[in-house]
């Protein structure tokens, strides 16, 4: 394409200036060949564009706009599997876990509750999974907009299991119940832990399987 584009031109050239070097009447007699003049023109100026049009329409026969998504769809790929390993870390799921948890009572969605505890549950005051749930339903039923707050919140992790140590406040409406919970629990000097223990690999199966607090003592008559 390149050596037509430089014929074209040598012939323009040539063509011009024989014209320019004949005198009117000589140019007058050469009007027959303006058709072919305005041809080399066109030829010229056609293999002029083809050669500055700087728009690629496709590379190695693959189509610009084809790359482009490829590239940002790996792009995203990558951004969403750099995510997914930072939230599935085993210390940040225990904490989410837990959070999640308290929140779940907070609302008494006694079903969402359920799904945190392991079957195989067992809490330092004798309580198993069933237990525990009933436990928690009665003293909520005395309690009216209960807050569950963590204070020093704290993961470690062994193996399979993650524990998750902090002191808890509560708080929520006033009333004899809620002086009763805040005398026993707010003023407990030693953290609430919290043991979870992965289920499967699964990086968010997480299950709580027990909890315990050396300061906390339940009354017979309550258990």
């Amino acid at each position: 394409m390149a050596k037509k584009a430089v014929a074209n031109e040598l012939r323009v050239s040539m063509t011009l200036k024989g014209c320019f070097n004949q005198h009117a009447s000589c140019r007058a007699r050469e009007t027959v060949n303006d058709a072919e003049f305005r041809e080399l023109t066109h030829a010229l100026a056609h293999s002029h564009s083809l050669a500055l049009d700087p728009t690629p329409t496709k590379v190695a026969g693959v189509p610009s706009w084809f790359r482009q998504g490829f590239y940002g769809g790996l792009g995203l790929a990558l951004l969403i599997g750099l995510f997914l390993i930072w939230l599935w870390q085993p210390e940040r799921q225990v904490n989410r876990h837990t959070e999640n948890f308290l929140r779940t009572i907070e609302k008494r969605n006694w079903t969402g509750v359920a799904d945190f505890i392991g079957n195989d549950y067992q809490d330092q005051w004798g309580d198993d999974r069933a237990r525990v749930l009933e436990r928690m339903r009665e003293v909520l039923r005395y309690l009216r907009r209960i807050r569950i707050d963590a204070t020093n919140a704290a993961v470690r992790i062994d193996s399979q299991r993650g524990y998750w140590n902090a002191k808890i406040i509560i708080d929520g409406d006033q009333g004899e119940g809620m002086a009763l919970v805040k005398e026993r629990v707010n003023s407990l000097a030693t953290p609430f832990e919290l043991e979870w223990r992965r289920q499967s690999a699964k990086p968010w199966d997480w299950k709580l399987v027990r909890v315990s607090n050396a300061s906390l003592e339940i009354p017979e008559a309550l258990q």
